[in-house]
């Protein structure tokens, strides 16, 4: 996945059977009208199938947290702390890679702010903690070429970008942990982006490379036609209620 989800989900995948598609609806439903313990479930459910789903519709279902469930990639890998790296390079004087406990260890902010997706739902108050993406490029060492930070996914698919402002902002975290857990896979764990003043597409999913760049490139769906400046509220057409 990358993001929860600001896409038409019948852009991706095959068509399926009308019985399929009134079944898929009909397990939202289900989510919607549950109890909390169900809830939970569900959303358990949803996380597992969604990695493999070639329909896309879990993407359109409610889970107890909120979010919707959806992936640009048929699969994706899981990462842990034996094996997961970010790299930060490009135009630094001081490439490095960074472990999940060399991440950990590092000053920890966290930011409580509402999660807009460019589709019109929103999650009110979610927390989320990392690490501000300004120290990684101030350690890194930025060069005077650099204008622009490009993020890549280990699901092989998903991109994103930043103008070297944006990504210097105190709103923008490599994140750790949200809604005050370590950040599952479904969620894009265990290191996410999270860009709390911009329409949920711009937080990339499982993060596993920052690159410093001379210009912004557009990155996954800004190449389908969204904003590659996807500020809430004054973007893409809507007006939203700022999340900052």
């Amino acid at each position: 996945m990358n993001p929860e989800p600001p896409e038409d989900p019948g852009a991706q995948g095959r068509p399926v059977g009308r019985r399929v598609f009134l079944g898929t609806l009909a397990l939202g439903a289900l989510g919607v009208a549950t109890a909390p313990v169900l809830q939970r479930g569900l959303e358990g459910f949803l996380g597992g199938v969604s990695g493999s789903d070639p329909t896309g519709l879990t993407g359109l279902l409610p889970n107890g947290g909120g979010f919707r469930y959806y992936s640009v990639a048929a699969s994706v890998p899981h990462k842990g702390p034996a094996d997961y790296r970010l790299t930060v390079d490009g135009l630094v004087d001081h490439p490095h890679t960074y472990t999940l406990a060399d991440l950990r260890a590092l000053p920890q902010t966290r930011l409580v702010r509402d999660v807009q997706c460019v589709t019109g739902w929103r999650v009110p108050g979610t927390p989320f903690q990392g690490v501000a993406l300004s120290r990684l490029l101030d350690a890194a060492g930025v060069r005077a070429a650099g204008r622009a930070v490009r993020f890549t996914c280990f699901d092989g698919t998903y991109t994103e970008s930043l103008t070297l402002d944006q990504a210097r902002r105190p709103d923008v975290l490599v994140a750790l942990r949200m809604q005050d857990k370590d950040i599952g896979h479904d969620h894009g764990g265990p290191v996410r982006l999270y860009v709390a003043p911009m329409y949920f597409y711009k937080s990339a999913k499982w993060l596993s490379g920052i690159t410093v760049t001379d210009r912004v490139g557009p990155g996954y769906w800004e190449r389908l036609g969204y904003d590659v400046d996807g500020w809430v509220g004054r973007s893409n057409g809507r007006t939203d209620e700022p999340t900052s």
